[in-house]
């Protein structure tokens, strides 16, 4: 049985993919930001899985300093990970900038996931044919560094674009340096019938397990071992060409470049 952390798992595909996961009788690591809706998920995976493996985590992913606190809980308390998904994500939000002056769209959708998952490194490293799952997007567009500085003001859409190229042209960087990690990132289906998309557009095109489904067979199947580096597409169902910029070694070494000076002043 595998360990498998799911981070913005309370509602949305994380938390179905969560149960599909739990019913295989899968230790389960949830993650939220509320500490009562956590509790909630998680009695409500148990009941429904027929798995008492699971616990929750509680994090602020528009906050380096929750996330370094996460990252200590966990690496205390686990010893050792199998799956890392990286699910959450933002679009609409009523705040639009962190305590930091960041965009929270670039904070929550790639740096929180940057930060968590190099945190957690050594548990992965640990764990049994380990796998990284990043959530991606049909939705990418090139990165403006001014903008992930948190020097431009971007509208939502760009900003939610930009984060999910951000955090493609990480995966595909951080399959390269951990070649022992299957890294893959996945665009679960564009607007799926979830909370996000509800809020944001009000209608939606395919059900939400078309994703959760997704995210359970990259997670387990056998035939992603050997796919570390790629971006698979669920609307085309199949491996795809991400966003050019996701191939460009310039562009994506001036994006971790920016995005080491961005964590190194915040975290200190």
């Amino acid at each position: 049985m595998k360990t498998i952390l799911i981070t913005g798992s309370t509602d949305g595909i994380g938390k179905m993919a969560a149960i599909k996961l739990a019913k295989d009788g899968h230790e389960i690591l949830l993650h939220g930001r509320n500490e009562k809706k956590l509790q909630k998920s998680v009695s409500e995976v148990k009941e429904l899985s027929g798995n008492d493996n699971i616990r929750g985590f509680i994090a602020d992913f528009s906050d380096f300093s929750s996330i370094d606190s996460l990252i200590a809980e966990i690496s205390e308390e686990i010893a050792s990970i199998d799956v890392l998904i990286n699910n959450v994500g933002i679009y609409k939000n009523p705040v639009e900038t962190t305590a930091d002056d960041l965009d929270i769209r670039f904070a929550v959708n790639y740096l929180a996931p940057y930060l968590l998952t190099n945190g957690l490194v050594s548990l992965l490293n640990r764990g049994d044919s380990p796998r990284v799952i990043n959530l991606s997007s049909a939705a990418q567009a090139t990165v403006s560094v001014k903008a992930l500085k948190g020097y431009e003001t971007l509208s939502m859409q760009e900003a939610y674009a930009q984060s999910k190229l951000a955090l493609t042209m990480w995966s595909f960087n951080f399959a390269e340096t951990y070649p022992e990690i299957t890294t893959i990132a996945v665009n679960p289906g564009s607007l799926l019938n979830t909370k996000m998309v509800k809020e944001t557009y009000g209608h939606h095109w395919s059900p939400a397990d078309k994703g959760a489904s997704i995210l359970y067979e990259i997670a387990l199947s056998e035939k992603y071992k050997n796919s570390s580096g790629k971006y698979y597409d669920n609307d085309q169902g199949g491996f795809n060409e991400a966003h050019n910029d996701a191939y460009n070694q310039k562009k994506i070494a001036n994006l971790l470049a920016t995005t080491k000076n961005i964590v190194d002043n915040n975290c200190s």
